[in-house]
């Protein structure tokens, strides 16, 4: 039988570490430590949910891992070579990881992807797939190479419901069982040294972070279209709303419907919508 793997997890928050850790014990592997990047970019000072993620992830984690909080990925590198990894496991880490870090680990990196790729390479590809309408999502496990979300597909699936007014509690919910499966399946291809399938060269796409101009509501868009838009920022939360005028006022959308409901009608390009639930600003902001 072979030895089990040392593994350093990469990952974005207590409940997301707990359910890796969780599987790769499952499958007889040795979780050695967490890193969670404690900016958006390398070398950038802390914000706050990074000090109250980071604090969770501390009050939460085995007495046996260490947790590491790297500068940039010069000094993650560093740091996780004297574990004598033998793979890197990523799902949700802020950064992209040069080959000098996910080459450390005698096996390299596994990334868990919130797509079935190659659709929706990036960082956000949920906001993305709530942006575009999308009734459900798919996650995909890959090997790590030198592009963004590039690497040979090593295990994927999708069919995850992405209701009207999904929340992260729900999804995460729903994506749990299928990361626990597929991460237990893609941790026996890396023992058997499996390389993973080549991603298809059709149906690439991009899910970058959501650009500043979104956050202003324009009526002259579908009301699908914003009716997504407002979603996203649900999604995210009700502090991040996106701007709306109306008549004269300006407003931040929280929550709309396309059937009719009481509330505010506003008509659209094509069809109206339904503003269920919003909040008066003085000033919409640039944008």
């Amino acid at each position: 039988m072979a030895a089990p793997m040392r593994i350093v997890l990469a990952s974005m928050g207590a409940e997301e570490f707990a359910l890796l850790h969780a599987s790769c014990e499952r499958a007889g592997h040795l979780p050695v430590a967490y890193a969670y990047s404690r900016s958006m970019r390398p070398r950038s000072s802390a914000d706050r949910h990074a000090v109250t993620a980071a604090s969770a992830v501390l009050a939460a984690m085995p007495d046996n891992v260490d947790l590491l909080l790297p500068a940039d990925a010069a000094g993650l590198g560093r740091a996780i070579s004297g574990y004598r990894p033998d793979l890197l496991v990523i799902y949700g880490f802020n950064w992209i990881l040069p080959a000098s870090v996910f080459g450390v680990p005698r096996f390299g990196a596994i990334n868990i992807h919130a797509s079935l790729l190659p659709r929706y390479r990036g960082p956000a590809p949920v906001l993305w797939a709530i942006r575009n309408g999308d009734r459900e999502i798919g996650v995909t496990v890959h090997r790590v190479d030198e592009g963004v979300d590039t690497g040979p597909i090593l295990v994927q699936q999708g069919g995850i419901p992405l209701d009207d007014e999904i929340t992260p509690t729900q999804l995460r919910s729903r994506l749990a069982p299928v990361l626990d499966e597929l991460l237990t399946s893609a941790l026996a291809k890396v023992m058997a040294d499996e390389p993973g399938q080549p991603q298809p060269r059709e149906g690439i796409s991009h899910a970058g972070l959501i650009e500043p101009e979104y956050r202003k509501v324009d009526w002259s868009r579908t009301a699908q279209e914003v009716h997504n838009q407002v979603r996203v920022f649900r999604f995210m939360g009700s502090q991040n709303a996106p701007v709306a005028r109306i008549g004269r006022e300006c407003r931040r959308l929280i929550r709309t419907s396309l059937e009719p409901v009481e509330g505010l009608r506003v008509e659209c390009a094509d069809a109206p919508i339904w503003v269920l639930e919003s909040a008066p600003i003085s000033d919409p902001g640039p944008g």
